[in-house]
């Protein structure tokens, strides 16, 4: 029974996705059974259908359909476990999980019509159809976690773990950087934003006097790369965190059809259309355009993180102060203002993950340094200032317990957790009556469930 973390996700693939497909594999024989849960063929084909869709290039292992089944069981067997221990999945948390994914559809989409149409249901339907799957699968994430609650991994037994790893199969890390910015994004002049604010009018005009269809001028005025090719639309949620406030007050206020005023945001300016909208949620189109910062608002920008470099490099005030009180760059301001790692979300990267203005000023720091102030444009277009402080960079190296204690700590964690649920299953998959078609004695995966379900016929 190995992989058991993995395979609980695996065993969720095709369950939010399968609505999407217009021809479904129909197949309801009923292939597996664990107490009074059942497992249909179907599940296993649709969800092989679904990964195939999701990556066409993947190459997927000739023993799927015994790996999908085995995610199922796993399911099964802790949903069961979590009823029996009476552990719940409150209706606000249910329908809060089915809301994030349906918005997730409608912008994958484009529309709430065009997912409509191509799931051939409504919304209502669709939530409906995923509401079950959905409270499996988080009754068993909430078993799963009460299993290893209390797993914890000493410091011996990190030591341990890693001396059995053989000397030539100990990894090899490239250097790493713990970086921390402070950013500063210098606004334009009130003249400036006025012209900018007075052509976003113009373009208003010109929808609601019919010359022109919004989607065609966010396509060609637009600075939001993110969605112009789009016309501009995308899907929103009034609750949504990610989405400036102001952006979300303003658009709310439409009518379906309607254009905004001029909405100031911390992006730039926008003119917003309210395409539809359902309640909480709605389709906008936006046309966004960024005022330009003179060198004016940028050396009065560079000037300001200056003098915090100088206060903090007297003891004045710490890095970690600067990124809480001046950093306007909210993605890092709650990390502590440090890039990170894409793959398990440490302050620790590689140099290729950082971007390459802030390589160059990285390769004259030292340890503790913090940089001069270094204007750059970002992805978006917008002239940013920042001032950046190295806290460690380590050298190439084989991976050791003095540099990389943490990343052994937390694999020796993970794997002394997967030992505890195989024990658990071992243990707990014989209380329950266990039935599995005989098409799939054959999988090598499941041992545990067929030895139960072999007792279960005798």
């Amino acid at each position: 029974m190995k992989k058991i973390l993995f395979l609980l996700l695996v065993s969720a693939i095709g369950f939010s996705t399968a609505f999407a497909q217009t021809q479904r594999v129909v197949a309801d024989k009923i292939i597996a059974q664990v107490g009074d849960k059942i497992i249909l063929k179907s599940d296993i084909d649709n969800a092989i259908v679904d990964t195939k869709r999701q990556d066409p290039e993947a190459q997927l292992p000739p023993n799927i359909q015994c790996l999908f089944l085995q995610g199922q069981l796993i399911q099964k067997t802790l949903v069961l476990q979590a009823e029996k221990d009476s552990l719940v999945v409150e209706e606000d948390e249910l329908e809060a999980l089915l809301d994030n994914k349906i918005r997730y559809f409608i912008g994958a989409y484009g529309s709430q019509d065009m997912l409509e149409q191509i799931a051939g249901r409504s919304v209502y339907q669709i939530k409906e159809d995923l509401r079950q799957p959905f409270k499996e699968r988080t009754l068993s994430e909430k078993m799963q976690a009460k299993i290893v609650e209390n797993v914890k991994i000493t410091p011996n037994e990190v030591k341990e773990a890693f001396e059995k790893i053989p000397k030539d199969s100990l990894r090899f890390y490239e250097s790493e950087v713990e970086v921390s910015q402070v950013v500063i994004y210098p606004k334009a002049n009130k003249e400036i934003e006025d012209y900018v604010g007075t052509q976003l009018l113009d373009l208003k005009r010109q929808v609601e006097s019919g010359q022109k269809k919004f989607d065609q001028l966010a396509r060609l005025y637009s600075e939001d790369p993110s969605v112009k090719e789009n016309g501009g639309q995308f899907s929103i949620n009034r609750i949504e965190k990610s989405i400036d406030p102001a952006f979300l007050s303003a658009a709310f206020k439409l009518k379906e059809g309607q254009v905004s005023g001029v909405v100031k945001s911390k992006f730039g300016l926008h003119i917003i259309q309210m395409v539809s909208r359902a309640g909480d949620d709605a389709v906008v189109r936006h046309i966004l355009k960024i005022p330009p910062v003179t060198d004016v608002e940028t050396k009065a920008g560079t000037a300001r993180l200056d003098s915090i470099g100088f206060k903090i490099g007297e003891g004045r005030m710490s890095f970690s102060e600067a990124v809480n009180k001046i950093s306007e760059d909210d993605a890092s301001k709650f990390t502590g203002g440090y890039f990170t790692n894409r793959n398990d979300g440490s302050t620790y990267i590689s140099i290729d993950e950082l971007d390459k203005d802030a390589v160059i000023v990285l390769k004259d720091l030292k340890v503790g340094d913090v940089s001069k102030p270094q204007t750059y444009a970002d992805e978006r277009g917008r002239k940013v200032v920042r001032i950046l402080y190295l806290k460690s960079r380590t050298e190439p190296h084989r991976e050791n317990l003095r540099d990389d204690y943490n990343k052994v700590a937390q694999r020796s964690l993970e794997a002394k957790k997967q030992m505890v649920l195989e024990k658990w299953f071992k243990e707990h998959i014989p209380n329950y009556y266990i039935s599995i078609d005989k098409d799939y004695t054959n999988c090598d995966t499941i041992t545990d469930w067929l030895n139960v379900a072999s007792l279960t016929e005798r």
